[in-house]
């Protein structure tokens, strides 16, 4: 898509009204939430989001939902529990990367896309995560970096009509390994409706999370929060602050660039007690 400079700059300025807004009457400042999908879907959307807002979380992220009546569901659940869903978790990128050689793959991932940028303008979010290319003896890296911006690129007239950003992820996709590389190809859109989703969990392999986090600055809009531990003869996934991160130096680095979006926690499931638990491990981590 061809934008002008001032096209660019008004763009610019009107995601970050935006930025600014209160989320509901909550007072500013970092959201805490947690992934729809830790919460029993035994349970119904009710319970789920009242249980998630009695653990004491503001915000959800919630998974794509194709089936408009169950996303519907979704939103009249989420306000009459007070929580708001602040971002959509898009399912489609792995299955079908946007980097594929295939056109019917990368439609299914376009089309994807488009359903996730859909949900977030019901719900009110304002972001949905993208894992823009996936690495592969049959894609290489170049090809993954041009495939995937000349696809995501088809998304973002529909981006900005919805107002709702395209937030790049960093996984184990064998792709963007630095935060440098990270910046460089968020800034050759040009445009404030891509930005970078960053998960603290996923660099602890190859980097270090405050790191990131500096060099990413102001590209960041959302967080997921994560714990990594390396132990003889592998690593595994841990609960927060169990882990190899050091939460000192992350705080320190948000406080740093001013960080004021959602962090979301993406940890395995469970029930009340362990809900409540993961949230005020946020609170000591992190928030204070």
């Amino acid at each position: 898509m061809d934008i002008t400079r001032r096209d660019f700059v008004k763009s610019s300025l009107a995601i970050a009204a935006v930025s600014r807004l209160p989320l509901g009457a909550a007072a500013p400042g970092i959201k805490k939430g947690l992934v729809f999908d830790m919460v029993s879907d035994k349970l119904s959307y009710g319970d789920r989001f009242k249980l998630v807002r009695d653990a004491g979380f503001e915000v959800v992220q919630a998974l794509t939902e194709p089936d408009r009546g169950k996303a519907e569901e979704m939103k009249r659940a989420a306000d009459a529990a007070n929580l708001r869903i602040d971002s959509v978790m898009n399912v489609d990128h792995w299955q079908y990367p946007l980097s594929s050689s295939d056109p019917a793959v990368v439609e299914k991932s376009l089309s994807g896309m488009r359903m996730s940028l859909q949900n977030a303008k019901l719900w009110g979010a304002d972001a949905v995560l993208l894992v823009p290319a996936v690495v592969n003896p049959q894609t290489s890296y170049r090809d993954a970096w041009t495939r995937s911006q000349a696809q995501i690129r088809k998304l973002l007239p529909l981006a900005e009509q919805l107002r709702v950003v395209i937030a790049i992820e960093e996984v184990w996709n064998r792709f963007l390994l630095s935060p440098l590389e990270m910046a460089q190809y968020i800034d050759e859109f040009q445009s404030p409706w891509i930005q970078a989703w960053f998960d603290v969990g996923n660099v602890v392999l190859y980097g270090y999370p405050q790191d990131w986090i500096r060099t990413l600055g102001k590209r960041t809009v959302k967080v997921h929060l994560k714990d990594f531990k390396r132990k003889e003869g592998g690593y595994a996934w841990v609960n927060l602050g169990e882990g190899d991160v050091d939460w000192p130096a992350v705080r320190a680095a948000f406080t740093a660039v001013a960080y004021a979006g959602s962090v979301i926690a993406e940890l395995d499931g469970g029930d009340a007690a362990y809900l409540q638990d993961v949230s005020r491990r946020i609170d000591r981590l992190l928030l204070g």
